[in-house]
């Protein structure tokens, strides 16, 4: 089509053709013929815009008429057209413009005819042209799926390629624009201007823009090389800042050379031959034409040259030789810096890309990691639900079963019972609160150690890119500087062929000499001869300088490219301290809020054990030792910032649960020693925020120490070694003999419990008689039967707990397994003492009631006590327990055994109790009413006290069990440890 215009001068064959397509019912074929009529408008002849201006309202009806479509092609054939009126109108107004938009500066000058009224006119009108561009520009970007490669698809190509040519358009449009402002600001106040300013603003940044996302297109970058606009628009209230404007150059990579062009040189170089030739058979018929004499016949008539002839000749051809070899080299130098040129816009444009696709990635990551986040904790909030539900539902059934059996067996009790499910529901709300309160503090603290460990690992991948983005430009600065190598060599090459040519001149000179002292006649020859000799001189000297300017500029382009380095690593040091800063300003954060909880009102119900204390100021202070080697090594080397910024996270993390953990522990502490705690837990925090305040500080962060809070966590640790309790001063590796004596001590207070039961047994055959042999044997009966059932048990947890101790500690000795698992060793030794002194006092209560000086509600207290302390060594034996074990099922076996031998004491003994108060019954035959009357208040007198002493009791009873069970928790490290 193009060709076509430029031959019939118009395009009167074009539209002919064009109105028999039919534009309006199909997109696609509207929108490639608005591709072919803008490269008509920019590249075809002259008259095209003459011939199709008639045509402008039908395009702007089928503009509206597309416009109607939101989908699809409808909406970009619309804008499509409107840019092509648009372009139509520009140029009508400005018939000085070409339609491909190139004009020197001159040309430009004269468009406005050095009018500022002109001016002001034409750069409007241009605003209008590039809004009309980018219009349809981004329009295109907004129709296509980004996320995808769409460049390399049939369906995104076609839409993308109208846009070089919109491309070529904006560049001009660009160019023009900024020099007619700074004509206009030349003229005109800047505030007349300042409409004009803004527009431009907007429309460098909308271009800027869609330059940046076309050039990361795989499309585009073998068709067209975008030029890219500079980081800042230019300021036009400074008018030496025209100076510093850069046109933008869109370059169209030249194809290479098509093997049609190869036949058409070797006709000319045949042509070229054949007509020598000719010359040289003319030249031997006729004679050379080149003799200076014509009235010289000697040549026509057969006679061979002279010397001086043959040497003129010699000396044209080494100048014709000298011209052919200064063109070559001149060729070969033009090539040579064209190519490096196109390699350095390669290598640029490969940069731009790999930023961009890094940059995708990172972004991608992110969101993936945001997503699997939200998963996670999905998942998990499902879990504790799933579980909890079960765990109310596992509570209610069993608390309902209770409550029915208890109902039917106790129903005389049932207001008291009321009151005491009242009571423990409070209870039980309080700890879940208190329970809930902790898992909060302890969620909280995950969540922080999460979000310092991903702010670690963004800071080591982004130290790990620029580190790879630094290498990247060494090797590229590498290569530059071998091609520059590679240049130099050719310079000294050129150099060495000049010298020789000088040499070879001078020479030709002093021939030059001899034979115009030999022959005058051909001086006008000789000097020709010296004029050309001279013209190659100048030649070679401008050579020579164009060499040494190319050689400074490629030295300049080294000075940039290290000074560019220089500020890359800079820039990453920058960024290494800035996130150093942004880690140290996170770990402040989560001190000042340990801090901040130390006074919460919600904290106070929190308590810790002295030995979960002293664990986590261990890891504190090992914590700060690595944090100051860290820092050392940062210090000395300001990139390792990779080791710093963990230790600064986990420094944090340690130092919070620290504080909170003495805080907790305070609680359960003395007034004195738990005020020097907080107050010195306070005063650690102090000085962490301290530190991480100074790190956060280019002038202070060499002088940063952690010295001082090393010093208060020991001071921490030394308080909590005294609040340790003394129960536990026992060494590790004395808790293996432990667990074996304590075994055999319970098992000897056992079998001396049942021996004195049968010594007891047999006192009591010999000297009772009646109701009260019956009841002693029935007592002493049963009493027998729980200690051969509580031996049996003490055998049977023995086995099983050789069995864990076999299976469990592996290549180490038993002790070694008893001291690595301390806190169940201390379970097992708490009850095996529990069981050996509750078979003591059971004998003891047994003694007594059979002698007449006991009760048998002590006997019943201490039959269910030991059989609490038997089940407190089944829970110790069986938590390290295989479920499937054999030992284990004797052991549960063992448990029901002592289980139904309480309860034949109890049964035994409340039968016993029942027969005596049947005996011992009142006899009131012989009292009178006034007796009867005084005992009937006398009766409900002792019940009233009774049951004001039963309420004390009770309450006492409560406060006895509330303080046992601290202790125990505090001995058995239960808040430390969660096995028990």
């Amino acid at each position: 089509c193009i060709l076509g215009t430029h031959h019939e001068k118009g395009a009167q064959t074009f539209w002919s053709v064009v109105n028999r397509l039919p534009l309006s019912g199909n997109a696609v074929l509207c929108w490639k013929f608005c591709h072919v009529f803008h490269k008509l408008l920019r590249d075809g002849h002259s008259n095209v815009l003459k011939d199709s201006v008639r045509y402008k309202n039908e395009l702007s009806d089928m503009s509206r008429m597309w416009g109607h479509l939101s989908e699809g092609y409808g909406q970009l054939c619309s804008i499509y057209l409107k840019l092509l009126r648009t372009k139509m109108e520009f140029h009508t107004k400005n018939p000085r413009f070409p339609g491909n938009l190139q004009m020197s500066d001159r040309q430009l000058d004269e468009a406005g005819e050095n009018d500022v009224n002109n001016f002001f006119q034409l750069t409007v009108e241009m605003f209008d042209y590039l809004e009309c561009e980018l219009n349809l520009f981004q329009t295109v970007f907004s129709s296509l799926d980004m996320s995808r490669s769409v460049s390399v698809t049939a369906a995104g190509q076609c839409r993308l390629a109208p846009l070089i040519q919109v491309i070529l358009d904006c560049s001009h449009l660009y160019d023009y624009t900024v020099k007619l402002l700074f004509k206009l600001h030349s003229c005109l106040p800047a505030d007349t201007l300042q409409g004009h300013r803004d527009r431009f603003l907007e429309q460098f940044r909308k271009l800027k823009d869609l330059f940046y996302r076309s050039s990361n297109l795989q499309y585009f970058k073998r068709l067209i090389q975008i030029p890219q606009l500079p980081e800042n628009p230019p300021n036009f209230l400074r008018a030496s800042a025209l100076s510093e404007h850069i046109s933008p150059v869109v370059v169209i990579p030249a194809e290479a050379s098509s093997p049609d062009s190869e036949p058409i040189t070797d006709l000319v170089e045949m042509d070229t031959a054949s007509q020598s030739l000719f010359d040289n058979k003319f030249d031997d018929i006729f004679g050379s034409s080149f003799s200076s004499d014509p009235f010289n016949f000697n040549s026509q008539n057969g006679m061979n040259k002279d010397d001086k002839d043959r040497l003129i000749e010699q000396l044209y051809g080494e100048i014709a030789a000298l011209k052919e070899e200064l063109e070559n080299f001149k060729a070969e130098s033009a090539r040579g810096a064209v190519q490096l040129r196109g390699r350095a816009s390669e290598l640029e444009a490969e940069l731009a890309e790999q930023r961009h696709l890094k940059q995708q990635a990172q972004d991608e990551s992110e969101f993936l990691r945001a997503e699997l986040e939200e998963l996670k904790k999905q998942r998990e909030d499902t879990e504790k639900a799933q579980r909890s539900l079960t765990e109310i539902e596992r509570r209610a059934q069993a608390n309902e079963q209770r409550y029915s059996k208890l109902k039917e067996k106790y129903s005389e009790l049932v207001q008291n019972h009321a009151d005491l499910l009242r009571k423990n529901a409070e209870v039980t709300k309080q700890v879940t609160a208190a329970r809930q309160a902790q898992g909060d503090v302890e969620r909280e603290k995950k969540e922080l150690e999460d979000s310092f460990q991903r702010v670690s690992e963004q800071a080591q991948r982004k130290s790990q890119e620029q580190a790879e983005v630094l290498d990247t430009l060494k090797r590229e600065l590498a290569a530059s500087r071998q091609e520059l190598q590679v240049l130099q060599g050719t310079l000294e090459s050129s150099t060495q062929a000049g010298a020789e040519q000088s040499t070879r001149i001078a020479g030709l000179e002093q021939e030059r000499d001899s034979l115009s002292r030999a022959a005058e006649q051909h001086g006008e020859e000789m000097a020709a001869l010296r004029a050309e000799l001279q013209q190659l001189r100048d030649t070679l000297s401008r050579e020579q300088e164009s060499s040494k300017t190319e050689l400074e500029t490629l030295q300049t382009q080294l000075r940039d490219k290290e000074s560019r380095e220089q500020a890359l690593q800079r820039r990453l040091a920058e960024e290494q301290f800035a996130l150093l800063q942004g880690t140290a300003r996170e770990a402040e954060r989560m001190v000042q809020d340990a801090l901040g909880r130390l006074e919460d009102p919600a904290h106070i119900g929190c308590t810790g054990s002295a030995d979960c204390l002293l664990s986590r100021t261990l890891a504190a202070s090992e914590c700060v030792e690595r944090l100051r080697d860290a820092h050392g090594k940062y210090l000395s080397n300001r990139t390792a910032v990779g080791s710093l910024l963990p230790c600064l996270a986990l420094f944090a993390h340690l130092v919070s649960d620290t504080l909170l953990q003495g805080s907790a522990t305070s609680h359960m502490a003395p007034m004195e020693p738990a005020d020097r705690l907080l107050e010195m837990c306070k005063q650690c925090g102090s000085e962490a925020v301290s530190y991480l305040s100074a790190l956060q500080d280019p002038g202070t962060v060499e002088g940063a120490d952690c010295s001082l809070v090393t010093t208060c966590l020991g001071r921490i640790s030394a308080i909590g070694e005294e609040l340790r309790p003394r129960g536990l001063d026992v060494k590790q590796e004395e808790l293996g003999d432990l667990v074996d004596k304590e075994m055999a001590a319970t098992a000897a207070a056992i079998e001396t419990a049942a021996a004195r039961i049968e010594e007891m047994l047999s006192k009591a055959r010999a000297g009772d008689s009646g109701v009260k042999l019956e009841v002693n044997e029935r007592i002493l009966g049963s009493c027998t039967g729980l200690m051969q059932a509580i031996h049996v048990l003490v055998l049977a947890s023995k086995d099983l707990q050789r069995e864990i101790v076999e299976s469990g500690r592996g290549v180490a000795s038993p002790k070694e397994f008893y001291a690595k698992n301390s806190r169940w060793t201390e379970g097992l030794i708490s009850a095996s003492k529990a069981v050996g002194w509750g078979a003591t006092v059971m004998v003891d209560a047994a003694d007594l009631v059979v002698q007449g000086k006991g009760t048998f509600e002590e006997l019943m207290v201490c039959s269910r006590e030991i059989a609490a302390s038997t089940a407190q060594l089944v829970a110790a034996s069986k938590v390290k327990a295989d479920k499937d074990s054999a030992n284990l099922c004797k052991l549960q076996q063992a448990s029901r055994g002592v289980n139904q031998a309480t309860a034949g004491v109890v049964a035994s003994t409340k039968a016993g109790k029942s027969q005596v108060e049947e005996k011992d019954s009142m006899d009131f035959s012989s009292m009178t009413l006034t007796q009867i009357k005084r005992q009937e208040m006398d009766s409900q007198v002792r019940v009233l006290e009774l049951e004001n002493q039963l309420q004390k009791e009770r309450q006492k009873l409560g406060e006895l069990r509330k303080k046992h069970y601290e202790l125990a928790g505090v001995a058995e490290g239960w808040e430390e440890d969660g096995e028990w």
